[in-house]
């Protein structure tokens, strides 16, 4: 049963007050009323509306949110924002601004296009620590976007306990999106040289070489830390996807000698058809016009924990 029917089914269930037995029994015997012309999806907006339940009005939890939503309502405390980006599109400079707004079930990054949205947080009318109410906006893959039609309101309502850590989902990797957090188990199907680059010890910043040494932008002058990254393709058995990881996963691979070119060389040879859990961002890589997945932790696999859960499946057949 899909996840965007689960999700409306949960949301009638709450407002109506009946249970979800009782709520599926209704929408399939509208189903079988239109015989079967009409998805549950379908017919469960058809029973919400007969019980009065007006779902494009209603406000949102932002767990409650899915791709492709519109008219999304909901509140939040804004617990991050990040600097308003300039661009140029057809000859013509525009701005860009986000921030991540939190509730008690989750938090979501909201996107501003509308120059007097992002003149709210420019003139400081909006910023971290308020508690706003998003109006008719929509989901584009897994974040919030505002236009000329939405509306921003501060709330004077409280929210506590607030979900401020990032939210990891697991997934498959055929059910990657662009900007979503994701844990998947993968085998490790082609790696890559790894590249090399240098950093600043004190910011970690990059740093650029000239004649007589490292210079950072920041601290100057500096006696650099050389850092690695490697690429490499995953394959769950859904799909693959190019991944990233950076020097201080590494280790956790196996790498422990990435000076030697023999040694890099057997330990990406050792890698090829081990399973591990990878967790990191999805993004578009615009260079290769396709997904990529930037790695931010690997754990092994708990083989105990596995065999475990396929025999609890077994058990449910």
């Amino acid at each position: 049963m899909g996840t965007n029917y689960e999700k409306l089914l949960e949301r009638i269930s709450r407002i109506s007050g009946l249970n979800r037995d009782e709520l599926e029994r209704k929408i399939e015997a509208k189903r079988a009323k239109l015989a079967g012309l009409i998805t549950k999806e379908g017919a469960a907006q058809v029973v919400a509306a007969e019980l009065g339940i007006s779902l494009g009005e209603e406000r949102l939890k932002i767990n409650e949110l899915v791709p492709g939503m519109r008219k999304v309502n909901v509140l939040g405390k804004i617990i991050r924002i990040f600097p308003v980006r300039s661009f140029t599109r057809n000859g013509k400079s525009n701005r860009v601004a986000s921030f991540v707004l939190a509730d008690d079930t989750s938090n979501v990054r909201v996107v501003l296009w509308d120059s007097h949205h992002i003149d709210l947080i420019e003139k400081g009318e909006i910023s971290e620590g308020s508690v706003i109410e998003i109006v008719n906006a929509s989901m584009r893959d897994n974040e919030i976007h505002l236009g000329s039609f939405s509306e921003i309101k501060k709330s004077a309502e409280v929210l506590e306990n607030i979900v401020t850590a990032k939210i990891v989902k697991e997934k498959r990797i055929s059910e990657f999106r662009p900007n979503e957090s994701v844990k998947a188990r993968a085998f490790v199907v082609q790696s890559f040289e790894p590249r090399f680059f240098y950093v600043c010890p004190e910011c970690k910043g990059r740093v650029e070489r000239e004649e007589e040494g490292f210079v950072c932008k920041v601290h100057g002058r500096v006696a650099p830390e050389k850092r690695a990254v490697i690429n490499l393709v995953l394959d769950d058995g859904t799909g693959t996807i190019r991944a990233v990881v950076f020097h201080d996963l590494l280790e956790k691979l196996g790498f422990q000698d990435l000076e030697s070119s023999e040694r890099v060389l057997d330990q990406r040879e050792s890698l090829l058809g081990t399973e591990w859990i990878f967790s990191g961002d999805v993004r578009n890589n615009a260079f290769f016009n396709e997904l990529e997945f930037v790695v931010s932790d690997i754990e092994p696999v708990d083989l105990d924990l596995v065999i475990s859960e396929l025999e609890k499946g077994d058990k449910n057949l």
